[in-house]
């Protein structure tokens, strides 16, 4: 992986992609003002760079039934990187946690976690996430709404 340095075209290649990864490379040439050939070469050489690490489907959680979304605050008893890694491992493992955060402070991770119902989430909570080694508390907040889903970050 070597570092491609970023000039306009590549900045509005990848706000383009980030809006809409199906887009073809004819499109996307057109979008950002150069031809083809040169568009899929800028896009593979970004690819190459890690700055575009993948292309997938934005579903719908709600349409397919995943109409809960909880956020869980989860302190552990020890803070040992290894202890750490071990959690992410364990994470890592349940379908239901869509993202997981390490953070600094009070609370060691943030988890959210999208489930069918409150049953569901409640057998998770206390069949996996509460009774797993190292985990010494566990405080949740359902989601009431989201007013803003944005994949990404913002390009410059």
């Amino acid at each position: 992986m070597h570092q491609v340095k970023l000039d306009e075209i590549d900045r509005r290649i990848l706000e383009n992609l980030q809006q809409d990864g199906r887009m073809t490379n004819v499109e996307l040439a057109e979008r950002v003002g150069i031809t083809a050939p040169p568009c899929l070469r800028r896009v593979r050489a970004l690819e190459d760079a890690g700055y575009i690490q993948g292309y997938h489907a934005d579903l719908n959680a709600e349409a397919l039934g995943y109409g809960l979304t909880v956020f869980a605050m989860v302190g552990l008893h020890s803070q040992a990187e290894s202890d750490l890694k071990a959690f992410e491992e364990l994470v890592n493992e349940w379908p239901l946690v869509r993202e997981a955060f390490m953070l600094n402070g009070e609370i060691d991770f943030i988890l959210k976690i999208v489930s069918r119902d409150l049953a569901q989430f409640q057998n998770f909570l206390t069949t996996k996430l509460t009774p797993a080694p190292n985990v010494a508390s566990v405080k949740t907040s359902l989601s009431i709404r989201c007013g803003k889903h944005l994949h990404g970050v913002p390009v410059d």
